[in-house]
């Protein structure tokens, strides 16, 4: 590979399989961290200095946001996938046209979806059964996030960029700006200027949007070892990429969308049952998100170690990838399970202090521990399936979870045996194991082996 010593570009097909996934993963665990911090920094100065109603606001307008960025996170991963294959083939030339495309590509989705998005926010809002008392919060909260999409797909292309290219510690520099710039600008608009939930949301934006800044200038003084010079026709879009980019971009889309769409549901019934319920629900799901710091982690470093490999032929480093990452994802999720047993209330006292909430958590600790194990499931089948470019299967896996389990499941436990909310919570986190049963069934069929990859 031409200026490799110079290059950005890190080579994982050779070297000690363990040790190289462990040296790629920690950025992403520290980035996925920082990248939880401030989002729970949201939650917690929200709820401290605005109550659970703006807490419950918090957490239902990101779900809304989630629902649209997932657009851009499709399709940036799908660029991830080509990149990582490109680098194991070794070809620069496409590496350098699939970073033009998407760039271009997230620039028109942001603009679109900006001006689709604003005037969707109180009916979808609405629609999901948001309390009177958090509504005006919800809508604040959302429609600002809505106003700086386009730094949140620009900063999340940058990210699937660099990891595609094998490369995980300058998006831990660029997260760790942000999360920074949030933390301090969460206490200034919550605590000192009181400007509630929106400003929370300004808070994060001012803070992506920086961090979206400094990336570009830096990628663009270090253009030559970047391997793209930023110039307007670099940004065009090849047709022959954009075919393999919307073959992949597309399904993960609908994947993500779909099971986006099913928590929204579900959570939609929640609602019914109070803020309390609501308060609660919000901080399970902050815990699901500390237990995906480490496995989306794996799944993210594992993917791009998995794309390389295959396409340098080389199946059984692929393996031990897979093995290494179900051992470090089990384990963690063990770590995480005792603590929640050992200390419920002291763990949900970190985000709300209401007593109502403390006592309910207590009926939340074990719907906590099946969700964790299926965040330790769902990582190695993820890198795989997703390494592989293999759209259509993650696409099934994700309708079954996103669509076909996790409402599925709700419904019949929560409304047909008439469990009420734990029906609910366990309808959404037994789904979550979905995905990895499926990995499982592929990964021990081998059939993996004999896939043709999207870059051949």
């Amino acid at each position: 590979m031409a200026n490799q010593s110079k290059s950005m570009i890190n080579d994982l097909t050779e070297g000690s399989v363990s040790a190289q996934l462990l040296k790629f993963a920690w950025p992403f665990v520290v980035s996925n961290f920082l990248q939880t911090v401030y989002n729970l920094v949201d939650m917690v100065i929200v709820g401290r200095y605005v109550g659970s109603a703006g807490l419950s606001a918090v957490s239902m307008g990101g779900e809304v946001l989630m629902f649209f960025t997932f657009a851009c996170l499709g399709f940036v991963s799908a660029g991830q996938i080509l990149i990582s294959q490109f680098v194991g083939r070794k070809d620069m030339l496409s590496i350098k046209k699939t970073i033009g495309m998407i760039f271009s590509i997230i620039v028109i989705m942001a603009v679109v979806l900006t001006v689709i998005s604003l005037p969707l926010a109180k009916p979808i809002l609405t629609i999901l059964n948001v309390p009177d008392e958090a509504m005006p919060g919800a809508v604040d909260y959302t429609r600002v996030c809505f106003y700086g999409m386009f730094f949140i797909f620009g900063y999340n292309a940058v990210s699937a960029i660099m990891r595609g290219m094998g490369d995980s510690k300058r998006p831990l520099v660029f997260i760790a700006i942000a999360a920074i710039m949030n933390i301090i600008l969460d206490l200034a608009f919550v605590k000192g200027l009181n400007m509630g939930t929106g400003g929370a949301a300004l808070a994060t934006i001012i803070s992506q949007g920086f961090s979206f800044v400094v990336s570009i200038v830096y990628l663009y003084i270090h253009r030559e070892a970047f391997g793209f010079d930023f110039k307007l026709k670099s940004f065009a879009i090849d047709r022959s990429l954009l075919a393999r980019e919307v073959r992949l971009g597309v399904p993960m889309v609908l994947q993500f969308s779909a099971i986006t769409i099913s928590m929204m549901f579900v959570n939609a019934y929640i609602n019914q049952y109070g803020v309390v319920a609501m308060a609660v629900t919000a901080i399970g799901n902050k815990l699901g998100n500390i237990a995906n710091i480490v496995t989306q982690s794996l799944h993210t470093a594992g993917s791009s170690m998995i794309g390389q490999n295959l396409a340098a032929g080389k199946t059984e480093r692929v393996s031990k990838i897979v093995r290494m990452i179900t051992i470090i994802g089990l384990a963690f999720a063990a770590v995480l399970s005792l603590c929640i047993i050992i200390m419920p209330e002291e763990i949900f006292a970190i985000f709300d202090k209401d007593e109502a909430v403390l006592a309910m958590s207590h009926t939340y600790v074990w719907v906590a521990v099946v969700n964790f194990f299926g965040y330790s499931t769902r990582s190695p089948s993820m890198a795989l399936i997703n390494g592989m470019g293999f759209a259509s299967l993650a696409f099934f896996a994700g309708m079954m979870d996103g669509v076909v389990v996790r409402i599925g499941l709700a419904f019949l436990l929560g409304i047909v045996f008439d469990m009420g909310i734990y029906g609910f919570w366990y309808g959404m986190v037994i789904a979550g194991h979905v995905f990895g049963v499926i990995g499982a069934f592929y990964y021990f069929s081998g059939r993996w082996k004999k896939h043709k990859l999207i870059t051949a």
